[in-house]
């Protein structure tokens, strides 16, 4: 297995402990969480099932029927309620000779379905049964990770404080897609490595259906824009696989992939013309902890001028390319982008977002690491004569210090003229303006390929070339 030793460790320990654990594995479609557990675990579990997608309360206890009569290897009467479906699950562990039952359900919310009373059952079997015990080890899955924080995480009934092991699942990041690389023999160099996560992103699942024998681009072409390509039809499923309402997201989603640079909640809502009220915070909260969107306080404001940002790399290169294929070319990738200035401009952007995912690696290399510090979005309207600034990455150290982050991705090294000098200069103004005098302003470069030294660069106080990126770093 690439990577996970944390995660795998929580696992771990929980079933090595001399009581009984409540486990979450959660993260976002396609992360892996199934195959951590399973891997984990070698299938040998106890009792496992896993919720059925859109199906009603009936389907549901019907699979549950199914998947006790493959563990108990006998005839399962179906349940009629969800309190049935757990007591026949507690006869099936007391019947056990595993000295440790292991129990796995995956997509728990899925089985959460309208007016079923499942967590009041959930709640009965555990706080009533299971966790009295000593030997049970319950891991439940989600890829609706909202559902899982809301239901269980942060629930506020019977569940409260229930769950005991938590392990989200992240995304892979670059130095765990180069192990993959190399353990896969895919043949990448690390620039090929960087543009494959600027598509992809780090999941796991995307990464495991490229093909050694075809470039990458090539490989893009058969995903994406073949008809029968794995990854043609991703982005309807993605959405309608974690949301019961997958069209409120959607549109949420395509709203701010308007704008690049983000969207307060204010614009959003004028933008999208939506309504001003606690269903959109729930759908923006969602969104966030499925790792669609990200939410970043403006420096210089509370949180009413959040900006928020669409940061999901399959979603942002459906939106930039697979929407824009009108010919329906099959080898669009190929043909079409490449050195484009729809493509260059896409790199910048796509880069950006990188370089956010790797935060832990740019703090490491500039040595700050131990040191508390926030990453935020920050912008300056333009004022009398005062030219607008905006920046999407700032780190606010406690030392004293604010990095402006310029984030840069280019075939060559890059090289900073007088007028990029200049729009450095300005937005090192003004957000000196904005933080006050207690702080100093530092600009720092990320650049996939290093700094040309020239009359301009000397103010740069640190280059972060694209191999820092794949720095391990926990």
């Amino acid at each position: 297995m690439i990577g996970r030793e944390l995660e795998r460790s929580k696992l771990i320990n929980a079933f090595r402990a001399n009581e009984s654990k409540f486990a979450a594995v959660y993260g976002r479609r396609r992360v892996g969480k199934t195959y951590l557990v399973r891997k984990t675990f070698g299938e040998k579990f106890t009792f496992q099932h896993a919720g059925l997608a859109n199906s009603n309360m009936k389907k549901q206890l019907e699979a549950w029927a199914s998947s006790l009569r493959f563990s108990f290897g006998k005839k399962v009467a179906k349940p009629k309620t969800w309190i049935d479906a757990f007591d026949q699950l507690k006869e099936l562990i007391m019947a056990s000779d595993d000295e440790k039952k292991v129990i796995f359900i995956d997509e728990m919310p899925w089985m959460d379905t309208r007016n079923s009373n499942f967590i009041p059952a959930l709640e009965a079997f555990w706080n009533g049964w299971a966790s009295g015990r000593s030997d049970i080890l319950l891991i439940v899955c989600g890829s609706a990770t909202s559902w899982i924080t809301n239901k269980l995480i942060k629930a506020h009934g019977g569940l409260h404080n229930r769950v005991n092991v938590k392990v989200p699942l992240k995304p892979f990041n670059l130095h765990e897609c180069e192990q993959y690389s190399l353990e896969y023999k895919l043949g990448m160099s690390r620039r090929q490595i960087l543009e494959a996560y600027m598509i992809l992103g780090g999941i796991p699942y995307y990464w495991s259906l490229l093909d050694k024998k075809k470039s990458l681009a090539q490989n893009i072409d058969s995903l994406f824009f073949h008809k029968d390509g794995d990854l043609y039809g991703e982005y309807n499923e993605l959405y309608a696989s974690i949301f019961r309402t997958p069209d409120a997201y959607i549109k949420i989603v395509e709203t701010l992939g308007k704008k690049k640079s983000g969207m307060t909640r204010e614009e959003l809502i004028l933008e999208g013309k939506m309504k001003d009220n606690g269903k959109l915070s729930e759908q923006l909260e969602d969104l966030e902890n499925c790792g669609f969107i990200r939410k970043y306080r403006n420096l210089e404001y509370e949180s009413k001028f959040a900006v928020y940002k669409l940061v999901d790399f399959y979603t942002i290169f459906y939106f930039d390319f697979l929407k824009a294929n009108k010919q329906q070319d099959e080898n669009f990738w190929s043909h079409n982008q490449i050195g484009t200035g729809v493509y260059n401009a896409w790199c910048g952007l796509a880069f950006e977002r990188l370089c956010m995912e790797h935060l832990p690696q740019i703090k490491h290399v500039l040595g700050i690491s131990g040191i508390l510090s926030s990453c935020y979005a920050w912008r300056a309207n333009a004022e009398g004569q005062k030219k607008g600034a905006q920046v999407d990455m700032v780190i606010d150290r406690a030392d004293g210090i604010v990095n402006l982050c310029e984030m840069k991705f280019t075939k060559n090294t890059y090289r900073i003229d007088e007028s990029e000098y200049n729009s450095i200069l300005n937005r090192i103004v003004r957000l000196s303006e904005c933080i006050g005098k207690d702080k100093a302003v530092r600009p720092i470069l990320i650049s996939a390929n290093g700094l040309v030294q020239n009359e301009y660069s000397d103010d740069i106080q640190c280059v972060i070339d694209s191999d820092n990126l794949f720095l391990s770093v926990f």
